[in-house]
């Protein structure tokens, strides 16, 4: 059973960034080309995007004793049965709403020592994370703008071993945490030519965890008015901790997204 528990506890953590999941956290590199501005003065983008992010650091749930985790993204895909990841943007001259979801369910099945305890457990994984902030460009131009960001991010994970056979047969566990931190930074753009463009963000914070930050920079392509592709690389971290819940983790990797301007 301990070789499984820590592979159910690395499985569920790795959920929770991964994207994985933290993480989360908004991703404003993705919403940054020039937008079509509406009658109002809004402009406005959605950004899906796919975050290829190993992740590693320590975690305890279920009252266990920490383990370390140290997965690649093959690692994660393999367990992954669904994700959805997209940011957006609504923006004003320098004022500007940004916000970014991240949901993540992964699963895995393991077989026990013996098969006298159980047969077989199952470890199922759902979390969220989003953020809602604002923001204000204190440098504003024709080559781009710097904004001064703020806002806050709420993570959820839930996490759910079930025993199937043998004596613990039928018996299911839960263990969950939320928790929401405030965050504060800066993101910006610069246009290399009229289309292709740098842009990038850092954010840091604190509330639930003692620590959360992101940081990312990536390389953009306006296709049309309307359409644009980013690649970049981000990387997340998160602290938290709380009866019994740990995880102190970093993830990162390469990130590609495409912007959709309306």
């Amino acid at each position: 059973m301990t070789n499984f528990k820590t592979l159910a506890l690395s499985v569920a953590v790795t959920a929770i960034l991964c994207g994985g999941a933290h993480a989360a956290d908004m991703s404003p590199l993705l919403t940054e080309p020039q937008s079509t501005e509406s009658p109002t003065g809004w402009e406005f983008n959605v950004a899906p995007y796919f975050w290829m992010a190993g992740l590693s650091g320590d975690t305890s749930q279920f009252g266990l004793p920490n383990v370390h985790m140290d997965a690649d993204f093959g690692d994660i895909l393999s367990n992954l049965d669904f994700a959805f990841m997209a940011a957006g943007e609504a923006r004003n001259d320098r004022f500007s709403v940004i916000t970014d979801v991240i949901y993540t369910k992964l699963s895995a099945n393991g077989e026990t020592p013996f098969g006298f305890l159980a047969d077989d457990v199952d470890v199922t994984t759902s979390s969220f994370s989003g953020l809602l902030g604002v923001g204000y460009a204190v440098l504003d131009g024709p080559e781009g703008h710097l904004d001064v960001v703020g806002g806050v991010k709420v993570w959820s994970v839930d996490t759910t071993i079930s025993f199937n056979g043998g004596i613990l047969g039928g018996i299911e566990r839960e263990d969950s945490a939320t928790w929401v931190d405030g965050m504060v930074g800066l993101r910006g753009k610069y246009s290399l030519t009229p289309e292709v463009y740098l842009t990038g963000w850092g954010l840091i914070g604190a509330g639930g965890a003692d620590v959360d930050w992101d940081v990312a920079l990536g390389l953009g392509y306006d296709f049309n008015d309307r359409i644009s592709a980013i690649a970049g690389y981000r990387a997340l971290g998160v602290d938290y901790s709380d009866d019994g819940f740990v995880f102190d983790a970093v993830q990162q990797g390469p990130i590609l997204g495409v912007s959709i301007k309306f």
